[in-house]
């Protein structure tokens, strides 16, 4: 699909449920791809298809311009004077493909979700800072927040955050570089939604790839926000394969950000 923004005709991966007839409103699950790929790409590599039939949910996949000329793609994750890789309106594009959505088919607005990958993780950090009103849950996967994140987040509501993050990303680093390390993020978000500071914990090896895989979970929070973090003992950039009791990086996503709207727990 596409659409114009901005001047700049822009597209999107979109895939709506058989299901679908109009007669009922149903949640929105964006998914945004790494630097460098594409929408169809990510689609392909990331199928939430078989969860969209089942839990009734409209996907989208939007694809990010080149940087610059014919370079690779990127979201521009940050608020001009931040951490902006360009002069895209990327948060604008994200605005205008939701009243498209709306006007297109019966949307639940207080149910659009993000999740993201690598760049496209740290742009759904971007959304939960700047454009919450329109945002229920996000999830980051190999991503993290920019330090223009840290200075200028300005969320509206409390704002339940999953992160799924390996040891060993050396995009990303897990203790934190240029960018934020996991540590400060969980901190960020367990502060600003005043979740519980009592740590639940839970170990299991993922029998996928022979990963111990670590969850906390922060609970309690504001309007009943939580904040999950999932630690990749010696895992890499890259989209996680898991397998964690049963239920796959999609399956642990969409069970996460389901449990919201904008107004908190459902």
């Amino acid at each position: 699909q596409s659409l114009v923004h901005d001047g700049e005709t822009r597209q999107y991966v979109l895939y709506v449920p058989a299901t679908y007839d109009g007669s009922e409103s149903y949640p929105v699950m964006l998914n945004f791809h790494a630097n460098g790929d594409t929408a169809q790409g990510h689609f392909n590599f990331v199928d939430m298809t078989d969860l969209a039939d089942m839990h009734r949910f409209i996907l989208v996949y939007p694809q990010g311009l080149p940087l610059e000329g014919d370079s690779p793609s990127h979201w521009n994750f940050d608020l001009a004077g931040g951490d902006s890789k360009s002069t895209v309106d990327d948060f604008g594009f994200f605005e205008t493909l939701i009243d498209e959505l709306s006007n297109d088919y019966q949307i639940d607005t207080s149910r659009v979700y993000a999740a993201g990958f690598s760049n496209g993780a740290a742009f759904a950090f971007g959304l939960a800072c700047y454009k919450s009103e329109k945002i229920a849950a996000i999830v980051s996967v190999s991503g993290s927040m920019s330090p223009g994140h840290g200075e200028n987040c300005n969320p509206q509501h409390p704002m339940p955050v999953m992160t799924i993050h390996g040891t060993q990303d050396s995009s990303f680093p897990y203790q934190g570089g240029y960018y934020l390390g996991m540590s400060d993020v969980t901190d960020y978000w367990t502060l600003y939604n005043e979740t519980q500071t009592t740590l639940p914990t839970e170990t299991v090896t993922d029998t996928k790839d022979n990963l111990i895989v670590e969850k906390f979970s922060y609970t309690q929070g504001n309007n009943g926000s939580k904040v999950d973090h999932f630690k990749i003992n010696g895992g890499y950039h890259t989209w996680f394969d898991l397998d964690f009791n049963g239920d796959s990086t999609e399956e642990l996503i969409w069970n996460f950000v389901s449990s919201f709207d904008v107004n908190g727990a459902r």
